[in-house]
């Protein structure tokens, strides 16, 4: 299916508030899904026998700055029957407050190989992944503070169990 038909079952399937934007400027274009409602899109782009997109190649958590206030999940789908890719985005306002990480839900349930993807976002951008199974540090020791990918993170000259961090 091509990009145009997708974003048509889609809206046909969902209504017109599903899709809240595009991206067709760059090398592979994406669809902006409304983020409450990704979990839905996710199942039936894996279910849908015109569609089948069996495979999550990757999901990454996005940072898009201090000033812009605003985080995302990219999600790269692929149909390995059809060799078709296509990419999904959700983005949030957040107030990059750490006691209020911005918030998506979880896909595991749709795609097992999302689990340490969420986890690793998680971890270093502070995304949280609402029902996600197992939602903890997957790279860093328990006891990192902060998120290493975040715009705004510094590190600050110290040491962390005897190995300089700098």
């Amino acid at each position: 299916m091509s990009f145009e038909q997708i974003k048509t079952l889609l809206t046909a399937k969902f209504g017109n508030d599903i899709i809240v934007g595009e991206e067709t400027g760059g090398l592979q274009s994406a669809l902006l899904i409304n983020p409450d409602r990704i979990v839905e899109v996710c199942r039936e782009l894996r279910d849908n026998p015109l569609t089948y997109f069996d495979f999550l190649s990757c999901l990454t958590g996005v940072d898009y700055g201090v000033d812009a206030g605003i985080f995302g999940v990219v999600y790269h789908l692929a149909s390995i029957p059809y060799q078709t890719q296509l990419t999904l985005k959700v983005i949030k306002a957040n107030d990059r407050n750490e006691d209020n990480l911005p918030s998506f839900p979880s896909i595991t349930s749709v795609y097992g190989a999302a689990n340490w993807h969420e986890r690793e976002a998680y971890e270093m951008i502070g995304i949280f992944f609402e029902g996600h199974p197992d939602l903890r540090r997957l790279l860093l020791p328990d006891d990192w503070e902060g998120y290493p990918l975040r715009k705004d993170y510094t590190t600050v000259d110290k040491y962390y169990k005897g190995i300089r961090i700098d």
